[in-house]
């Protein structure tokens, strides 16, 4: 029997608004620490759109942290689990353009950017010569034929989706 009853799921013991929150944290979590392990682990330089990918997952995080604030099916951990789940959906549509861009579908960035610190201007030079030129359209990696944008895009708005699913659901419940 694995229907929901009572607004709990047979056998897991938890609320479809406490899964809903529980994916909230969970999701964004292990894409931003897959985005952070591929760059400080596997070497893989991210580009610009590549960091605009993480803040709204960074965001979703912290608003599915205080959702657990207040029991799961109260009015404020549902709009804060809703919220995050906004947030991760922004990060999976910006995933659909940079998975665009590269694809050429659309136009990206004109421009490509390094993180340079300050310094002297021989400091500054050196890194600039030593720094990887990083650019928004060329697929630095792929899993199954598909970037890791793509993979952003497709598993950030198919966990948003779920998300809201599970918490209207679990409203009627």
């Amino acid at each position: 029997m694995n229907e929901a009853v009572g607004g709990r799921r047979a056998g897991t013991g938890l609320s479809q608004p406490a899964i809903a929150r529980l994916i909230a944290l969970l999701l964004p979590a292990a894409l931003l620490g897959g985005a952070l392990a591929s760059q400080y682990l596997g070497g893989l330089h991210p580009c610009e759109m590549c960091y605009w990918q993480r803040w709204p997952h960074g965001v979703a995080i912290v608003l599915a942290a205080l959702a657990f604030a207040a029991p799961a099916a109260s009015g404020r951990s549902r709009s804060l689990t809703l919220l995050a789940a906004l947030a991760i959906a922004i990060s999976g549509a910006i995933g659909v353009y940079h998975a665009g861009v590269e694809a050429k579908i659309f136009e990206g960035l004109t421009t490509c950017t390094s993180t340079i610190r300050s310094g002297s201007t021989a400091d500054m030079l050196q890194q600039i010569t030593h720094a990887p030129l990083v650019r928004c359209d060329e697929v630095q990696f792929r899993f199954l034929g598909i970037s890791m944008a793509g993979w952003n895009a497709i598993v950030s708005l198919g966990g948003a989706a779920m998300i809201v699913i599970l918490s209207i659901r679990g409203k009627r419940a």
